[in-house]
């Protein structure tokens, strides 16, 4: 069975009570010293200082990034306009020049 623990943290949540949330309470406290501090480094929000908490939703939407489950299909997309004809007249110009 899968608790979503994040869901019931208050909307500003204390960084021991997100650890516990995420990785449960027997590695929370080396969580808070040593992986908070890296994930700041990638983004991970940011204590509030008017709530002294973090923004749960804002911590499940950094999550979701990080396991790219927000790229949906917007990492699909294409690029630019499709032009498949572009490789036929390339292989005639290669042919043409070793002729």
């Amino acid at each position: 069975m899968n608790i979503d623990l994040l869901s019931k943290l208050p909307l500003f949540a204390t960084d021991q009570q997100l650890a516990v949330a995420i990785v449960g309470k027997d590695r929370a406290s080396m969580w808070v010293k040593a992986v908070i501090p890296q994930l700041e480094k990638k983004g991970f929000p940011r204590i509030d200082p008017l709530h002294d908490g973090r923004p749960v939703p804002l911590v499940r939407r950094f999550y979701d990034g990080y396991f790219g489950i927000t790229a949906g299909f917007n990492a699909a997309a294409p690029d630019g306009k499709e032009n498949l004809g572009m490789w036929k007249s390339r292989r005639r110009t290669r042919k043409a020049n070793d002729e």
